[in-house]
């Protein structure tokens, strides 16, 4: 990867909501076909972060599998550690600096390859694709899923969410450089085939996340007033001008009443893909 993702404790809260039954069912049916087949299956995890979703999808594997997690941040992998600690996964979870770019593995050494709200950070995210297809075994498969911000709805609608909204995918799009971006999810098709694969190798879905409970909408309202007040998006739109801090402050508040609402609510659209080999 050209940058790693800004890691903060900001990452960390979006993470701790994923897991591998919330953001992975797409991929579950065939897991468990592999599984069926040969219970040591060994998993790696692309853009592994603070390593939520690779304890996660160990534990998914069940005592035989093993997962390995790469990321280019020196700083997530140390946390994904202490992660795969405090679960008690130590074992069956390990976590190495890498580029996604250049995988550090070799020819066919994973039954799976796992990306999970990566590609969208990324200028060239099919190069991603086709090096996860490399390291993949013949017979396993590839799976990716991503956000589409551009069909996220939220309620209610409040001026400073809507600000949000335009300022993020503005961010995003920038940061990806005509590679990812606010509608990442709705391209993984389109890469997976300029990666390589071909069309009948590829099986595409789409799920959805919402947040309606008040622990997960905190969680997420956290993130959103940190990405604002002291995080990427913050920085980005004081950089370029994109809003001021009076508009960020704004952001930041609605973000924190929406959460705070009992009538509130978000989802947004989920692209998802499965690239056989």
């Amino acid at each position: 990867m050209s940058k790693p993702v800004v890691s903060t404790p900001l990452c960390s809260i979006l993470h701790e909501l994923r897991t591998a039954e919330n953001s992975g069912s797409y991929f579950q049916p065939k897991l468990r076909s592999l599984k069926a087949a040969n219970p040591k299956l060994k998993l790696l995890d692309v853009g592994s972060g603070w390593g939520h979703m690779g304890c996660s999808l160990a534990q998914a594997l069940g005592p035989a599998g093993r997962v390995v997690g790469v990321d280019i941040s020196p700083e997530s992998i140390s946390h994904a550690r202490e992660v795969a600690g405090r679960c008690g996964l130590e074992d069956r979870v390990d976590f190495v600096q890498g580029d996604a770019y250049k995988l550090p593995f070799a020819d066919n050494e994973f039954d799976v390859a796992h990306a999970h709200q990566v590609l969208a950070h990324l200028e060239r995210p099919w190069d991603v694709i086709a090096e996860m297809v490399r390291v993949t075994k013949p017979g396993g498969f590839v799976a990716i899923r991503e956000g589409d911000l551009e069909s996220e709805i939220v309620y209610p609608a409040e001026p400073g969410l809507l600000k949000f909204h335009k300022l993020i995918a503005t961010a995003m799009t920038a940061r990806g450089k005509g590679g990812g971006g606010a509608d990442t999810g709705r391209k993984l098709l389109p890469w997976a085939l300029k990666a390589g694969a071909k069309r009948d190798q590829i099986t595409v879905s789409y799920g959805t996340w919402w947040f309606d409970t008040p622990e997960h909408k905190d969680k997420w309202a956290k993130a959103m007033t940190g990405q604002v007040r002291d995080g990427m998006v913050g920085e980005i739109a004081k950089k370029t001008g994109l809003a001021t801090e009076e508009d960020l402050e704004e952001m930041a508040t609605a973000w924190e009443e929406w959460a705070a609402r009992e009538d509130s609510s978000l989802a947004m659209m989920h692209g998802e893909i499965l690239v056989e080999k």
